[in-house]
């Protein structure tokens, strides 16, 4: 199931919605941990087991903690978490992976060398909750937060379904007291319907157009690819992860303000970065956040030199490309990004900041966009001939592109990119300042609203008059 659906939009948000508002506020919880497991099982009941009996697994890990003192027996129960945890991920994820390539070094020196190797469907999301368990487990370990003596509260956290299977990553120190009570409102409700319109919006209305220009090209036959239409497949797929992504983020923390939760912001206009770094400080915030610290801080972070930092931060990228795909093309994506981080560490940032603005952001579109192929081909090979027509400088053939292309398309590329700024929120901020009547605030009150009815309302239009077209980060 997922957030646009018909089937999510008029059947489950509005029973899940009925039954929270007026169920016994002492079994809201229940419901919820109940409706989020309904929710995951659209998905196949097999994995929704698997992960109820998982999230049971760690309530005891969680347990057996708290009852013990000893720094051994803590890092024992530490450990046996993570084997278990890290463990399921590597079966599902990774194992067919290893295999894989284990059979390709094999065969270098035993040519006839075969393995069976097994078709293992991944279940939606185990990245997203693997990583929010073990934020738990780890924090317990450091003290950080109080036991959760409740299993359905302690599965409500893992498996809430706003966030369940494309993020934003939550810890459970950021939500822990609203786990134990929290309080919904009037305005509170009215902001995450805005925020979750918001985000159905941007999904259906950007994020799949733009992804429709992206496939246009990036399906184009080699021979009929043009310098000019390359870069073009690359804005388009630029536009739509961002918008894909940041659109699951916003329906998320709209659907958590609903039912009482406040999810931390995961995007914040990163296209407007002027470095790498500043990238990774805007783009996936949750992700970053916790890489930085379960991983980074604990191998040294930049306490240990400067080699021993550029060691750290390419383990972090390395684990950073893996944990979005079993594949080497997003390994080399995590690698390329960090190669940029370490040569603005040593000299670039210095040289970037005597340059006007302009000029930065341009290096920062440029690395990203770049990037991207990597993230979008099918493989290393076809990622690397793709950049090399990048480059190339081929000018025939643009009309293979242009004639798939509406005008309607070219509106929504122009939005796109207005809206991955921070533009229109400037000039609202900048309108309410000057809008000092009560009466002149109240008709932009109404404007508003009436525009995020009318913009819901084409946004299901083209729902029903798409095929279907999952999130991208659902295979995450």
């Amino acid at each position: 199931m997922v957030f646009t659906s018909s089937i999510f939009l008029f059947l489950f948000l509005p029973i899940t919605l009925f039954g929270y508002y007026f169920i016994n506020p002492k079994f809201k919880n229940g419901w919820l941990f109940l409706m989020s497991l309904i929710f995951y099982s659209w998905s196949g009941i097999y994995y929704a087991l698997l992960f109820l009996f998982s999230a049971y697994v760690n309530y005891l890990f969680g347990l057996w903690m708290s009852k013990n003192n000893e720094t051994k027996t803590r890092k024992l129960i530490l450990s046996c978490s993570l084997i278990w945890n890290l463990g399921l991920l590597f079966f599902f994820k990774y194992f067919s992976f290893v295999l894989v390539n284990f059979e390709k070094i094999v065969k270098v020196f035993i040519p006839t060398f075969v393995i069976e190797i097994p078709k293992i469907t991944l279940p939606v999301g185990i990245s997203f909750f693997t990583f929010q368990i073990m934020s738990y487990i780890i924090d317990l370990y450091r003290n950080q937060i109080q036991v959760q003596r409740k299993f359905t509260n302690l599965g409500l956290y893992i498996m809430l379904f706003p966030q369940l299977i494309a993020g934003p990553i939550v810890r459970y120190i950021d939500v822990e007291k609203e786990i134990n009570d929290r309080k919904v409102s009037i305005d509170l409700f009215d902001e995450g319907i805005r925020r979750f319109i918001l985000g159905f919006s941007k999904k259906i209305l950007i994020a799949n157009t733009m992804g429709a220009w992206a496939d246009i090209v990036f399906n184009t036959p080699w021979d009929k690819m043009s310098s000019p239409m390359a870069w073009l497949g690359v804005f388009g797929y630029s536009m739509q992860i961002f918008f894909d992504f940041s659109a699951y983020s916003d329906m998320a923390i709209g659907l958590g303000k609903m039912l009482g939760f406040n999810f931390l912001e995961n995007f914040n206009y990163p296209y407007c970065s002027t470095s790498i770094q500043e990238f990774w400080r805007r783009w996936h915030m949750s992700l970053s956040q916790w890489f930085r610290d379960y991983l980074y801080i604990p191998l040294g972070g930049n306490r240990k030199g400067e080699k021993r930092t550029y060691i750290n931060l390419v383990i972090v990228f390395f684990c950073t490309g893996l944990w979005h795909g079993a594949s080497w093309n997003f390994v080399i994506w995590g690698l390329f990004h960090v190669f940029f981080i370490i040569l603005e560490r040593i000299k670039l940032k210095k040289t970037l900041e005597r340059v006007p603005k302009i000029l930065q952001r341009v290096y920062l579109l440029l690395v990203i966009s770049i990037s991207w192929v990597f993230f979008r081909s099918d493989n290393v090979l076809n990622a690397i001939i793709y950049i090399k027509r990048l480059f190339f400088f081929k000018f025939d053939h643009l009309e293979y592109f242009i004639i798939e292309l509406e005008n309607w398309k070219l509106f929504i590329a122009l939005l796109a990119i207005l809206f991955s700024t921070p533009l229109i929120p400037k000039i609202e901020k900048y309108l309410l300042k000057k809008l000092k009547s009560e009466n002149l605030r109240i008709i932009h009150e109404i404007i508003v609203r009436c525009g995020y009815i009318i913009i819901f309302i084409i946004a299901i239009c083209f729902m029903f008059g798409e095929n279907f077209n999952p999130f991208i980060y659902f295979r995450f």
